[in-house]
């Protein structure tokens, strides 16, 4: 379970913790991550490293030339329920991309874009990213909004997304770190 808060302050953030004892969940705020962290109920950890809010016009990061799929890689796409998948595997069928978009209205969201680190910096994140872009596009999305890694965000400013503020996750459990 997620909790995005669209308007963070220290009694909203410890009122939704204190609410929440299953470990797993999470809790995202467009907060800088030395803001969020003092907020923090015991149990709950910063997570997800820094990340960005991105928007984007649609048809703008649409009206690029479409990326060619590399040699070496096949590029699948399907539509369900107003959610298109893109998938990009290796001739032997190994994942090496893959990413998703909802359309709801003339809104779009972008999520669950990765590369598989063996296979970055071919051009697969861009591939990606303007499959889904046209995807949304043909759905009639005309805006565009996708939560960024400190690594993808570099990507998609040189596709036309733009940062709005900063994304910080927390969640419940134990930390990784202290293992």
């Amino acid at each position: 379970m997620r909790h995005v808060l669209h308007s963070a302050d220290e009694a909203t953030v410890r009122k939704v913790m204190e609410h929440v004892t299953a470990p797993g969940v999470w809790l995202k705020s467009f907060v800088p991550p030395e803001t969020l962290e003092p907020w923090l109920a015991p149990g709950w950890h910063l997570a997800g490293g820094i990340g960005y809010l991105m928007t984007a016009s649609v048809p703008t990061a649409h009206a690029q030339a479409p990326a060619e799929t590399p040699d070496g890689y096949v590029l699948s796409t399907w539509t369900r329920a107003s959610v298109t998948r893109a998938l990009v595997r290796t001739a032997d069928g190994a994942f090496a991309a893959r990413g998703q978009v909802a359309v709801t209205g003339l809104g779009a969201v972008v999520d669950q874009v990765e590369t598989d680190p063996a296979h970055q910096r071919r051009g697969l994140g861009r591939l990606v990213m303007r499959s889904l872009t046209a995807a949304a596009a043909e759905q009639g999305a005309t805006a565009g909004v996708l939560g960024a890694t400190a690594e993808g965000r570099a990507l998609y400013e040189t596709m036309g997304w733009r940062t709005l503020a900063p994304l910080t996750g927390a969640m419940r459990g134990p930390d990784p770190s202290d293992t």
